[in-house]
């Protein structure tokens, strides 16, 4: 993991006030104009990890570690720091745009508010920015005087991500933003929040369960399993290559076009991720894993040295604390 970057996440851990552990020593790190996937089933701590970055989760949540964003620390911020930060510093894109707009507002209103309360504009100014933001989400400026439900799903997903730019945020944390959408016009999301990440120098994490979108859009990506990361590395790569058994199943989850043997036999994994309140011993991946050794069940496994700017915490890979190539030939 490097530091110092756009967003440095250090042993973060959070845990819900009915003991379950939901996000368990996490390490990351997010530069600005890099794009990181964070993948893993339903269960694993993905969303859990998202609003812990900007301190949304339930009152009674027990969370330690650091969110460093520009240096300053998110979980020690004032209240009234966290407010501004949740919009200038970085905004979150949810899944299900229905579920966050406010029906009987019109759009252009919404996306003006936090312009109007964070950036001191006029409402004359915030609504003109409004209709500027539609405009770069694809939008014709004009649909600002429409009402939520007056718009198609891809199209009330242009104007969650035109209210997360409103305040010109340098990290866009994306929560499985095309979830509800279908593939074309997913791809079209896509693609645009990988060209806005690129206009605007952004950082961007997006979660998703699926590594194939993750791998197309993603520069890096961590897996997570039980609320840790069990594996990171090049996106492409670890979509490819996966070295943990984990990032395996996930990758071969999904056919591929061409590949008869996924087609006609598509593998999947029995069972599901562990109760976070009731983690197995050892490697909590282990009564799911199809190549656990004895040991597994009573020892935990940490991230090792996989490669290249790669890590897997799995004991079939490298030896745990290996310095990472790189760094061995610095010295």
């Amino acid at each position: 993991m490097t530091t110092d970057g756009l967003l440095d996440v250090r042993k973060l851990t959070v845990t819900y006030a009915t003991g379950a552990a939901a996000v368990r020593g996490v390490d990351l790190s997010v530069a600005a104009g890099q794009k990181l996937g964070v993948a893993g089933e339903s269960g694993c701590g993905k969303s859990t990890l998202a609003l812990a970055l900007l301190r949304l989760l339930p009152a009674g949540t027990k969370v330690t570690g650091e969110i460093l964003l520009d240096g300053e620390d998110v979980l020690t911020m004032k209240w009234g720091r966290v407010r501004a930060v949740r919009w200038a510093g970085a905004s979150i894109v949810f899944q299900g745009a229905m579920h966050s707009l406010n029906a009987v507002h019109r759009i252009g209103d919404q996306i003006a508010e936090p312009i109007v309360l964070h950036r001191k504009a006029t409402p004359a100014g915030a609504k003109k920015k409004a209709r500027e933001l539609l405009e770069q989400v694809g939008l014709p400026g004009a649909r600002a005087d429409a009402y939520p439900h007056e718009l198609s799903g891809g199209q009330r997903q242009r104007v969650m991500i035109a209210m997360a730019l409103a305040c010109d945020p340098r990290l866009i944390i994306a929560d499985e933003p095309t979830t509800a959408l279908d593939v074309m016009i997913q791809a079209q999301i896509l693609r645009l929040i990988e060209q806005l990440v690129t206009d605007q120098d952004l950082g961007l994490i997006m979660i998703s369960h699926d590594l194939a979108v993750l791998s197309d859009t993603c520069d890096r990506l961590a897996v997570m399993y039980a609320g840790r990361v069990v594996e990171e590395g090049p996106a492409r790569e670890v979509y490819e290559r996966a070295q943990h058994p984990y990032g395996k199943a996930l990758s071969a989850a999904f056919p591929r076009i061409g590949d008869l043997s996924s087609r006609f036999a598509p593998r999947g994994l029995p069972g599901d991720p562990p109760d976070p309140s009731a983690l197995p011993s050892g490697c909590t991946f282990h009564p799911r894993c199809a190549v656990a050794l004895d040991i597994c069940a009573t020892q935990d496994q940490v991230l090792r040295v996989a490669g290249p700017a790669r890590r897997a915490a799995c004991v079939h890979v490298g030896a745990p604390g290996q310095p990472e190539p790189a760094a061995e030939a610095a010295r």
